[in-house]
């Protein structure tokens, strides 16, 4: 007759120790979702410009939360745009991931960099916009690509150029 108040008092303190966990996900049991275009303002910084074919440049991205608090989880999405068609750019290689909570207010940046192609280069991207989303969402905030045309890196239509992992921005 004993097993059964220990049963219940078993499954008692398993309820309450499941009841008190996040999961990990957020304060109060609440998760964080995952921060989209319309909730974050996304500017582009004052690039370090490639002058001439062969030469790198670099180009900030930087996000800042403007609404509930979000997580940045995997890598951004940058697209180059050359009239009707778009390329991926790849993520830098090597490069790791991290999972970024960002609280209204908080900000995190990226970099995009690129090898400068020559003008009228076929295998060159001739970009003219660049295409930024957030990881686990299709939308996209557009920019003006007014850093020359991108290298291509190996097969043609593949730009030599990478996105590098979010990074938190202050404290």
């Amino acid at each position: 007759m004993r097993a059964i108040p220990l049963t219940v008092t078993a499954l008692a303190a398993a309820l309450l120790l499941t009841a008190c966990n996040d999961g990990g996900g957020g304060k109060n049991g609440k998760s964080s979702s995952a921060c989209e275009i319309g909730g974050v303002s996304v500017q582009i910084g004052s690039a370090s410009v490639a002058p001439a074919a062969g030469d790198t440049g670099e180009v900030p991205v930087s996000i800042t939360n403007q609404s509930a608090p979000c997580t940045l989880d995997k890598f951004p999405g940058a697209r180059l745009k050359t009239g009707d068609t778009a390329v991926d750019v790849p993520v830098q290689q090597g490069a790791k991931a991290q999972k970024l909570k960002l609280a209204k207010g908080d900000s995190a940046s990226f970099t995009i960099s690129y090898v400068r192609g020559k003008a009228g280069d076929k295998s060159s991207v001739g970009a003219k916009t660049v295409l930024i989303s957030l990881p686990g969402s299709s939308t996209t905030r557009s920019f003006p690509w007014s850093y020359g045309p991108v290298a291509a890196k190996g097969t043609q239509g593949t730009p030599n150029a990478s996105v590098s992992a979010f990074q938190q921005v202050g404290d």
